[in-house]
């Protein structure tokens, strides 16, 4: 008797120093696994924040590629520190790679939206439709593009609102890049009296033309009678200026070609309506 209790005793003993040498071990990896995460998270913005200044005292590598790298990169170092974290308590990274097959499929579903996302962002990256600085109009938004990671695009509107728009959604609809070319066409209709001269109002269009230096002789300006409408002869004028001077030279010809056609004595019409009445019968009668 006394010998199975000394032997009961021995093996209670010998697990409690088992089951401490595990707590000893695995507490450490608790405190070492806490420093890696917060030494992880910080190192990981540090060194995006690395590679985006490094992307942006590069001459060739331009706004774009410079936050998707630096997005890309912060996401890649957390990824690593999560992998040596769990490496800490026994997991293998064959069995690590074999749980993460397991659940991807789950994940996915989960994340569909999130998967799809990166996805888009991937492929705007590689076709680029659109760079940092353009202005575009996205999946219904229009605005400057200011910033493009791996999961969304940052507009930015012309009164400096921000708008974000999933990736997803910038890759499903149609993307309109306004400043893709370096020119751009202006086109501006002005209705003219039908009691003018047309080409009197053709050479005044033609004078305002030669006065900005900002409209290009190549391709032609056009300039021609258009359309004749109800209560106007409509004059087409179409110029070709930069894309950087469009909106300016847009706003000279407006003003201009109102004060020219003023100096030349001829008149913009606007809509008018002749109200004809009918005499009432009794008026008639009484005429009669």
């Amino acid at each position: 008797m006394e010998d199975q209790i000394l032997q009961t005793r021995d093996l209670i003993e010998l697990q409690l120093a088992s089951l401490m040498r595990l707590m000893a071990v695995y507490g450490l990896n608790v405190i070492y696994a806490i420093i890696i995460l917060f030494v992880g998270w910080w190192a990981a913005s540090k060194i995006a924040g690395s590679v985006r200044r490094a992307c942006e005292r590069s001459r060739h590598v331009d706004e774009t590629i410079t936050g998707f790298a630096s997005s890309i990169t912060r996401y890649a170092i957390i990824a690593l520190v999560i992998i040596t974290v769990l490496q800490l308590f026994g997991f293998q990274t064959t069995s690590l790679v074999a749980v993460i097959g397991a659940a991807s499929l789950a994940i996915g579903l989960a994340l569909q939206g999130t998967l799809s996302n990166l996805a888009a962002g991937v492929m705007l990256l590689f076709f680029r439709p659109f760079k940092v600085g353009d202005y575009v109009e996205l999946a219904g938004n229009a605005g400057t593009v200011k910033n493009l990671t791996m999961f969304f695009t940052e507009l930015a509107t012309a009164d400096n609102v921000m708008i974000i728009i999933p990736n997803g959604d910038v890759w499903g609809s149609a993307v309109t890049n306004y400043s893709a070319h370096p020119t751009r066409r202006c086109d501006i209709t002005v209705g003219i009296s039908y009691d003018d001269d047309m080409d009197t109002a053709k050479e005044v269009f033609h004078k305002v033309i030669a006065e900005e230096s900002r409209i290009l002789a190549d391709p032609e300006p056009f300039v021609e009678i258009t359309n004749l409408g109800d209560s106007s002869v409509d004059v087409t004028l179409r110029v070709w200026t930069l894309s950087s001077d469009l909106w300016a030279v847009r706003w000279f010809l407006i003003k201009r070609l109102k004060e020219a056609l003023d100096e030349a004595g001829i008149s913009i019409p606007y809509p008018h309506m002749q109200v004809v009445g009918q005499a009432p019968v009794g008026a008639e009668q009484a005429g009669r």
